[in-house]
């Protein structure tokens, strides 16, 4: 009787711990927001951080993380943040109208990326999540399958035309779904996109530091968004440093040092 007590007791105390720890990202958070209420923006932005370790991330943490970041004056990690956001979910119209203010304010203005189908594609899948789209797929599909039945099944040539017809047009908008579900899926886990982080950089020609003006090929400023198409690793002068070949729209494409960036 003793020893059940004693091990009731052990079962109550762990059940207690494990409350505990699983509140513990929320009080961090709640301290977080009162931290930045109080525009103790580093502390908020330390203590987002500490529950993005113990609770992993939302795309309402990474808009709180970027909002703090704007604040501390790092616009460069706010876009990340804004991005990182959006990529969790494509709808939060927060997050898209704060990455497009601070958009707006930073010093450079690349032009056009990519075609106008591929953009037009991707504004289509940022309008909602992966698991969305694959909803949708699974909803037409099953409109199509519906509307194949009517056209087997149908009492009547005019019914069963209408069920002919419509799951021809069903069956190409299950595609087009499709499509758009797995561009949305790969536009999620990509990892070729990334911000300048440093206040301002000079790209190079080549993997390695401009020797003079002729290697370099622009300078760039934080808050720059660029596509990254290859990397390799060069000697430096003390140590290996990593450079990425970075596309910044359809007419610029150079090297730039990976510590100067960051991955979405």
């Amino acid at each position: 009787m003793k020893s059940a007590i004693i091990s009731l007791l052990i079962i109550l105390a762990a059940s207690f711990g494990f409350i505990a720890r699983a509140d513990e990202p929320g009080a961090l958070i709640a301290q977080a927001d009162s931290a930045y209420t109080s525009d103790d923006y580093a502390r908020a932005l330390d203590l987002y951080r500490q529950a993005a370790d113990s609770c992993g991330t939302s795309a309402k943490l990474w808009y709180n993380i970027g909002n703090t970041y704007y604040r501390l004056g790092n616009p460069g990690m706010a876009v990340v943040a804004y991005e990182r956001a959006l990529r969790i979910d494509p709808s939060d119209a927060d997050a898209r109208t704060n990455l497009e203010f601070v958009n707006s304010r930073l010093t450079d203005r690349p032009g056009d990326k990519g075609s106008f189908l591929s953009n037009s594609l991707d504004s289509v899948c940022n309008l909602n999540t992966a698991d969305t789209w694959a909803w949708c797929s699974f909803a037409i599909f099953c409109l199509m399958i519906g509307s194949i039945a009517v056209y087997i099944f149908g009492n009547s040539v005019t019914l069963r035309k209408a069920g002919f017809f419509a799951a021809l047009v069903l069956l190409a908008l299950t595609v087009a779904a499709i499509v758009v579900t797995l561009r949305s899926s790969s536009l999620m886990t990509s990892r070729t996109e990334a911000v300048i982080t440093a206040r301002s950089t000079i790209l190079s020609t080549s993997p390695r530091d401009p020797k003079d003006r002729t290697e370099e090929a622009m300078l760039l400023h934080e808050g720059t968004k660029v596509s990254i198409l290859d990397s390799v690793s060069a000697p430096g002068d003390s140590m290996t440093v990593k450079w990425y070949d970075v596309k910044v729209d359809n007419s610029h494409r150079a090297w730039i040092r990976s510590t100067d960036v960051e991955k979405i």
